[in-house]
């Protein structure tokens, strides 16, 4: 009981000092990725969207809320990242609940290469579809997400085990990673495989200036992704 009163304490202290800091972390570079994801939306082929899967409806990227959530998500493939770190029976059931909704899901480990072999799968696949079955085409995908779920990280690993020949392995270049959110400033482009060639477009965090709940701020502080 103890415990339990002493979390809550926290939890609403917790909440308190986030709400004192709303908006404080929408800064003008973190405006101008808002802006530029937002034109180049409607341009690529695929939105790649990077969630945490310790927290997934709390970590969902503002940007990409249908109209319509009854309307399938042909053009979206949702990753759920460090599912190492989650309960993995709830990370099924939230797979299972975007599939429902029509949108493709995926639970990921960045740091796992059987994982991201998985994902670029996953990747490959609705490429082709949308691209109804041609094979030698280019597809074009946007990764998206807010700061610290892990885009950079998944964007290197791809780059790394995608079936790019052996002449452009050693021209590689990798994205920032690291522990501190906002690290990503500029919209990047990396080749993550061939046959089809599809080319991924790395962006910065964006997170919303507004929370939806009083819950959320916390969560996304307690899991890295409301530091400034």
């Amino acid at each position: 009981m103890a415990r339990a009163a002493a979390a809550e304490a926290f939890s609403r202290r917790l909440g308190a000092a986030v709400r004192g800091l709303s908006g404080a972390w929408y800064n003008r570079h973190m405006a101008a990725a808002d802006r530029a994801i937002r034109a180049r939306l409607p341009l690529v082929d695929l939105v790649l969207e990077v969630r945490d899967a310790r927290v997934p409806a709390t970590s969902a990227f503002e940007l990409l809320h249908r109209r319509s959530p009854e309307e399938p998500d042909v053009r979206r493939l949702v990753a759920l990242n460090k599912a190492d770190l989650a309960d993995k029976s709830e990370t099924e059931k939230w797979v299972a609940f975007m599939k429902q909704r029509g949108c493709s899901c995926i639970a990921v480990n960045s740091h796992s290469r059987e994982s991201i072999n998985e994902l670029l799968n996953a990747v490959r696949g609705r490429i082709r579809e949308i691209k109804l079955g041609v094979s030698d085409c280019t597809g074009t995908v946007l990764l998206v997400g807010i700061p610290n779920v892990g885009k950079s990280a998944i964007i290197n690993a791809m780059h790394q085990i995608g079936r790019i020949g052996a002449a452009e392995k050693g021209k590689l270049k990798h994205a920032i990673v690291s522990s501190h959110p906002g690290e990503t400033r500029d919209i990047s482009g990396y080749k993550v495989a061939s046959h089809p060639n599809i080319y991924v477009l790395d962006t910065p965090g964006v997170l919303s200036p507004i929370f939806a709940n009083d819950e959320s701020g916390p969560r996304l502080v307690l899991t890295g992704s409301g530091r400034t």
